[in-house]
C-alpha cells in the first residue's frame, strides 16, 4: 500500500474473492493434497475471503439442494456474500422462455432467501455489441431479473458511452470494470459505478491466448496469468473510487489457474486495507512472495527464501 493511498471508507463494504472454486490445478496449491473427510473447498475459502463468484451457473441453472448446501457449509463467516453468474442461455444464446427463467429463479431464490446473494452477474461476450437489437434484449432480460441485484459485463467498446451508463442508473443495475488483454476494441479499465453495486473483475494479461481458437489449447490457458503489485496498485486506486460511489463493491478475480487469482486477491485486501491477512498454508509454499503480507508465520519453513524488501 503506497504511503499516500489512504484505506477505503468502512461505512462502503469491498469484498473480494476468486471466481469459482473446484478446480484440479488448485489440489496441492490452496488446498491440502490430503484433505480429511470432512473438507469442503467453499468452507476452507470462507475462511480468507467474503466473497466468492459462482460460475457453474452460467453453464446450468443453478441446484435449490446445492445452493442450500453452499449456505451452509459458509456459515463459518457471517460477512459472506456469493454472487453468481447468469446462465448463459440468456446472455450467449437467443430465444430463452419461461421455463429458462424459473430453472434460474430456483436456485438464486435460495441464496436469496438466505441472505448470501450479493449480485447476479451477466457476462456477455465480446461478440455482443451495441445494437438497437441487443439494447432490446438487455431491456427483456432485466426485466425478467428486475427483483435482484443484477450487473453486467460487457466486453466490447461499443457499449463504452454515456448513454449506456445512464441507461443501466435507470435501470439500477450495476456495471462491471473488467481487466483484459486491450486487443482491437475491447472495453478498457475503468472505474464506473451505476448503481447502488460496485464490481470489478480481472481475467489476466494474456494477449497470446486471449482470443484464440486452437483446438488444442487448454481452456485454462486464457486464465493463467499472475498480476505483479505493480499492475494491481492502479486497481487498487480504482476500487477506491467505485467503492466510494456504491454502497457494497465486489472485486473477484477470474485468472483461476493454479490459484493465481487467490493470490491477487490476498494482495489487494492487503492494498486495501493496509492490514496483513491469512495466508493459506498451502498457498504460501507455492507463492512464497505471500509471506510479506502474511499475517501468521508460516507452519512450515517455505521452500525458498523470502524476497529481499
Amino acid at each position: 500500500m503506497a504511503p499516500h493511498d489512504q484505506p477505503a471508507p468502512k461505512s462502503h463494504r469491498i469484498l473480494i474473492g476468486p471466481a469459482g472454486w473446484s478446480y484440479p490445478d488448485w489440489n496441492g496449491i490452496l488446498y491440502p493434497a490430503h484433505r480429511p473427510r470432512d473438507f469442503y473447498e467453499v468452507t476452507y475459502l470462507a475462511r480468507f475471503f467474503d466473497a466468492v463468484e459462482i460460475n457453474t451457473s452460467f453453464y446450468n441453472p443453478l441446484r435449490p439442494e446445492l445452493a442450500a448446501h453452499w449456505i451452509e457449509r459458509v456459515a463459518v463467516n457471517p460477512r459472506f456474500l456469493f454472487t453468481a453468474k447468469m446462465w448463459r442461455r440468456f446472455t450467449h444464446e437467443t430465444g430463452p422462455t419461461r421455463d429458462d427463467e424459473k430453472a434460474v429463479r430456483a436456485g438464486f431464490d435460495v441464496l436469496r432467501d438466505g441472505n448470501r446473494l450479493g449480485a447476479i452477474l451477466l457476462q456477455y461476450p465480446f461478440s455482443f455489441h451495441h445494437t438497437p437489437e441487443n439494447l432490446d434484449r438487455l431491456k427483456r432480460t432485466f426485466d425478467a431479473f428486475s427483483d435482484y441485484p443484477l450487473v453486467i459485463e460487457v466486453r466490447h467498446s461499443s457499449w463504452a458511452v454515456p448513454e449506456f451508463f445512464h441507461f443501466l442508473h435507470e435501470r439500477h443495475v450495476g456495471f462491471c470494470n473488467i481487466d483484459q488483454p486491450l486487443i482491437g476494441r475491447s472495453v478498457k479499465p475503468g472505474e464506473r459505478v451505476t448503481s447502488a453495486l460496485g464490481y470489478v473483475r480481472l481475467h489476466g494479461r494474456r494477449y497470446d491466448t486471449w482470443f484464440s481458437d486452437e483446438p488444442d489449447l487448454p481452456s485454462h490457458e486464457r486464465y493463467n496469468y499472475l498480476y505483479s503489485e505493480e499492475e494491481l496498485e492502479p486497481w487498487a486506486k480504482r476500487i477506491r473510487h467505485v467503492s466510494a460511489g456504491a454502497e457494497t463493491t465486489f472485486v473477484v478475480a477470474n485468472n483461476h489457474f493454479e490459484a493465481k487469482g487467490v493470490v491477487n486477491a490476498l494482495q489487494l485486501i492487503h492494498m486495501l486495507t493496509g492490514e496483513k491477512v491469512k495466508v493459506p498454508e498451502t498457498l504460501r509454499h507455492r507463492y512464497p512472495q505471500l509471506e510479506a503480507i502474511a499475517s501468521e508465520p508460516s507452519a512450515e519453513p517455505t521452500l525458498f527464501p523470502l524476497p529481499p524488501p
